[in-house]
């Protein structure tokens, strides 16, 4: 480019030079000679432009490529970014759907099922479930004392439930096994007051005659036999104690 400039101003100065010296040549080839160079002198000036456009556009595009590497850089940063953001959106839909299947599983545990007690079908809660299972698993292990404290709990926590009169009357066993007739005799008569309609009300009332027996309160005994058969006449409870009365 440096050479380029060089020539054309030398040319320039040609140019000045046959001006002065217009005096040595005649006219007509003074103005061919002005004309000529004049000539090279635009068609150079053209070929530089020309250069410098080319240039020009040659830095125009090595701006753009550099600004697309440049972008793709970006994208395949972003890109990068989106797939971990991705996957720990799938790791995170998977732990919800871990914890709410696990969240049913315990929900559905925990819902009321249907129980047999007794010929009766009742809805019973798993928690009321397991606390009775575990006080009669107890008195099934010849632990009493400790039977009778979950006994007593159970009511107490679920007086409301299908195995609430069991309870009851298993507490009386639990303090019978003991040869506790007091209290025995206190735990069956509780039941036969807060579930009259019970199964298991006649033979409380049996077992609280054999604790009166027991006890040496004969007139006692024979009493709650007497109202064991008034009250419950069509039950094998009320066969037993017609028995022990005697057939009277």
């Amino acid at each position: 480019m440096i050479k380029f400039t060089k020539t054309v101003l030398a040319l320039a100065a040609a140019t000045f030079t046959l001006h002065a010296s217009a005096g040595v040549f005649d006219d007509d080839e003074a103005r061919r000679a002005i004309l000529d160079l004049r000539n090279k002198v635009e068609a150079l000036t053209k070929e530089l432009n020309s250069r410098l456009d080319t240039k020009a556009d040659k830095t125009s595009t090595l701006d753009l490529i550099n600004q697309h590497e440049q972008t793709m850089q970006e994208i395949a940063r972003l890109r990068g970014q989106v797939e971990v953001l991705q996957n720990e959106i799938e790791v995170a839909s998977k732990r919800q759907k871990d914890f709410y299947a696990d969240l049913d599983k315990r929900l559905r545990a925990l819902e009321p099922r249907q129980v047999e007690i007794d010929g009766q079908t009742a809805s019973v809660d798993q928690s009321e479930q397991n606390a009775y299972d575990a006080a009669m698993q107890q008195f099934k292990d010849g632990n009493y004392d400790a039977a009778a404290t979950a006994l007593q709990n159970f009511v107490r926590r679920y007086p409301g439930s299908a195995y609430a009169a069991n309870a009851q009357y298993w507490l009386g066993n639990a303090y019978y096994a003991q040869r506790d007739c007091k209290n025995a005799i206190l735990a069956q008569q509780q039941l036969i007051k807060t579930y009259p309609d019970s199964p298991k009300a006649p033979d409380a009332m049996l077992n609280i005659a054999s604790c009166q027996a027991e006890l040496k309160a004969v007139n006692n005994a024979k009493k709650t036999l007497n109202e064991l058969m008034k009250t419950y006449p069509n039950s094998a409870a009320a066969k037993t104690a017609k028995e022990r009365l005697g057939g009277k």
